[in-house]
């Protein structure tokens, strides 16, 4: 557990790490030998609620107050960082997912690449003027969801939440990650990157955990109507995520599938 520079027991609330409500935590192991690598915190639904409430004080404060471009910036300097440490990063998950060395580094490049990217996009997408009648102004505005809840499988994290936290934050969004329970330890350390360069206290959450406790409890939360996850949170997110939540995202994949509770018969179906 020495080869992990952070403690990584803890949930990250509001800009605070802590340890998770119940105080009890999981076993990480290295999937290329079966050693234990860490201990993570076992989230569950109260340190859900917590991050979700942490979430909405920073749309209702100083993340949401910044600018457009101010939030590009802040995205800006986290990529940065990112391309810093990616060789730290590429050695972290090669650790925690088990994969090469250069592929981890690849997935901090990209990582660092969608943080770049959305942090240019973030002032240059705006709403319309639309013709209409005589006398009659039409518009749109593009306005954040609020707080947006992101399930992380254990095969692509940094990629993974590049693509989705970062064009989150981009926009103006307020995030709370779950991460897999299998390989969240790159999940923790872009939580510091992102403190380190200056997002606002709640505009990132972390909450490790099992999916059936933590991911259950923020798929079915209703202060996040906006839920983006992957193919291995769908099982539990078709249910729990029926009522409360306005729309959900994939991580892109191109065969998901959802079998709700008043389905047919599905060998019927196939």
């Amino acid at each position: 557990m020495s080869s992990i520079p952070f403690d990584s027991s803890g949930v990250f609330i509001a800009g605070l790490w802590r340890p998770c409500a119940s105080g009890e935590t999981l076993p990480l192991f290295n999937p290329s030998d079966g050693s234990l690598l860490a201990q993570i915190a076992r989230g569950a639904a109260v340190d859900i609620d917590a991050a979700v409430a942490a979430a909405q004080a920073a749309l209702d404060g100083p993340w949401g107050q910044l600018s457009a471009a101010e939030r590009g910036r802040v995205l800006h300097r986290m990529s940065a960082r990112v391309l810093e440490q990616a060789d730290e990063l590429a050695r972290l998950e090669a650790l925690d997912v088990g994969k090469p060395l250069k592929q981890g580094r690849a997935d901090a490049v990209a990582l660092a690449r969608y943080l770049e990217f959305y942090g240019g996009a973030a002032d240059k997408v705006m709403g319309e003027t639309i013709p209409f009648a005589a006398g009659y102004t039409a518009l749109t505005l593009r306005e954040p969801h609020g707080v947006t809840g992101h399930i992380v499988p254990w095969n692509y994290p940094m990629q993974i939440i590049g693509r989705s936290v970062g064009a989150a934050l981009a926009m103006g969004n307020a995030c709370v990650l779950k991460p897999a329970e299998e390989a969240c330890l790159t999940a923790l350390a872009f939580a510091r990157i992102a403190e380190a360069a200056g997002l606002p206290p709640g505009a990132l959450n972390v909450v490790p955990g099992l999916g059936e406790e933590s991911g259950a409890a923020l798929a079915a939360h209703p202060g996040v109507p906006e839920l983006g996850q992957g193919r291995r949170a769908q099982a539990r997110v078709g249910d729990d995520a029926a009522d409360p939540v306005d729309r959900e995202e994939q991580e892109g994949e191109d065969d998901p599938l959802a079998q709700l509770g008043d389905a047919e018969d599905i060998a019927d179906a196939v």
